[in-house]
């Protein structure tokens, strides 16, 4: 897969696991877990590059008696999955047509 096109499906997915609840790295690795696999490191990469993009904040809370980073979905983050949304109806119909090897109907 295009390198910048997993980025973009990876961004959108990583936002979408805290857009209803705050959450922190294991969690947001397994709640993708069943449609898409995450590494530790490419996470974190992914949550710091959507943290300088405004998409999301991070805070720290103690849990367990350990201070524990949670992540929480930005309007510029809810923006987002909503822009991804809609462009996906474009990604749909290049698709089709590629697997259709071009040929109209």
């Amino acid at each position: 897969m295009d390198a910048q096109l997993k980025r973009g499906l990876l961004d959108v997915c990583v936002l979408t696991a805290i857009k209803t609840e705050d959450s922190y790295g294991y969690k947001i690795i397994k709640d993708t877990k069943p449609y898409v696999e995450l590494s530790e490191s490419t996470l974190y990469t992914i949550l710091k590059r959507l943290e300088n993009a405004k998409m999301l904040t991070v805070y720290t809370a103690i849990h367990g008696g350990r201070l524990r980073k949670y992540y929480r979905i930005t309007q510029n983050g809810i923006n987002r999955i909503n822009e991804f949304k809609k462009e996906w109806d474009e990604v749909i119909s290049v698709y089709q047509f590629i697997i259709k090897e071009g040929k109209k109907q």
